[in-house]
């Protein structure tokens, strides 16, 4: 696994471990803020496409793409990562979990086995010399195109394996592009199916034969998840959003498991007709089918095109993130809902500026964390990690 160095970033002067179980100490509770990726740092344009986990010993894992060339979608991509175990106040040395070597590797999305502890990380690749556009087009080959890998940690994050291949187990024949996420995945803990990991996804299908589309249309775009039942092994394609139609385009996923044991999916709507940007819907069965269509979310209809993340708080509130400001990405936000998503309200808007994706986990002790992206000018400037109590929420 290759390493590229980087400075530790200081946000206060201790760092002490503290397990998922345990109380933060209060040395770590004195931070609100840091700051893991900056762009134009060791040897990366731009940093992008955050995703956090904390892990069975606390130890909080914030990955992003390292975008080598620049902050655009296409070309040399790695996954990175930087390790906190102080809860997100200082970070160590900076890794790269995948290489892109040339190609793109990138929508993290990192969950923790229950059962084993292990840190079981999805993402996706494609060809570095192709396109999103060219992809939806179906103008490249199958070894060019979007395939989807899976990679295990041993160690609390301080060393992956290499990545294994299981697009054969996640990617129908007739779908085109291809994400994983991005963002982190769910752990099921309650009900029939505790143990499973669920990975929320989005793809693109090719249209239909004898139409006139291309398939770039944004009405190709659907929703899906990933599951597996034995620890990341093996994979299943679980529901599938295929309506196509072009009112609804449910795009980049994020999921929480509520308090009842139901998942609740939270997706951007991609330029459908209808008028709201954000979906969302509820499963029953660990994600194995949707237990209605998706639907506009209209608490979050403040909310632009952009991902999002949810999260639920244990014995708290549903919390969804994201910018405010519906003509453009800016205005970082944190919404909650008392009643399994049927509504929200913000409860807190971390700055005016800049700002795109993002991602929730919780850090024990009455706290969040949401890792996400902003800048001064442009959103993708840096890579902040802010903590909230719950209680101010």
């Amino acid at each position: 696994m290759a390493v590229v160095a980087a400075g530790v970033l200081t946000a206060v002067a201790v760092q002490v471990k503290a397990g998922a179980d345990q109380a933060e100490p209060a040395s770590a509770r004195k931070c609100t803020s840091s700051v893991p990726y900056t762009a134009g740092e060791s040897g990366y344009a731009s940093y992008r496409v955050p995703a956090v986990v904390r892990t069975g010993k606390g130890t909080v894992l914030a990955f992003a793409e390292g975008r080598r060339d620049s902050a655009g979608d296409t070309g040399n991509i790695d996954v990175v990562l930087r390790r906190s175990t102080d809860g997100g106040c200082t970070w160590g040395r900076q890794q790269v979990v995948t290489a892109g070597e040339g190609d793109t590797r990138g929508n993290p999305a990192p969950v923790v086995d229950p059962e084993t502890g292990r840190v079981v990380l999805l993402t996706s690749y494609n060809s570095g010399e192709v396109t999103e556009a060219e992809i939806m087009r179906g103008e490249v080959t199958p070894e060019q195109s979007r395939r989807v890998f899976v990679q295990t940690s041993r160690d609390d994050g301080r060393s992956f394996g290499a990545p294994r291949e299981i697009t054969h187990r996640a990617k129908q024949d007739d779908w085109r592009w291809y994400a994983t996420g991005p963002g982190h995945a769910v752990a099921v803990t309650e009900g029939p199916h505790a143990g499973r990991l669920v990975v929320p996804a989005n793809h693109s299908a090719a249209p239909p034969a004898g139409s006139a589309d291309t398939g770039q249309e944004a009405k190709y775009y659907g929703a899906h998840s990933l599951y597996s039942d034995d620890g990341g092994r093996t994979w299943d394609i679980g529901f599938v959003d295929d309506s196509y139609d072009g009112v609804d385009n449910s795009n980049e996923s994020t999921a929480a498991e509520l308090s009842d044991g139901r998942l609740y999916f939270s997706a951007r709507d991609q330029n459908g007709t209808s008028a709201g940007n954000r979906l969302d819907s509820y499963s029953s069965d660990g994600g194995e089918s949707l237990d209605r269509p998706y639907t506009v979310q209209t608490g979050l209809n403040d909310m632009p095109v952009v991902q999002g993340s949810v999260l639920q708080v244990p014995g708290g509130p549903l919390l969804h993130s994201g910018p405010s400001d519906p003509a453009a990405r800016r205005s970082m936000a944190v919404w909650r809902s008392d009643d399994a998503g049927r509504t929200y309200t913000k409860a807190t808007t971390l700055s005016t500026q800049p700002a795109a994706y993002s991602d929730l986990v919780a850090l024990g002790s009455g706290r969040v964390g949401i890792l996400f992206e902003t800048g001064a000018a442009r959103p993708y400037e840096r890579i902040e990690f802010r903590r909230l109590a719950v209680g101010d929420l």
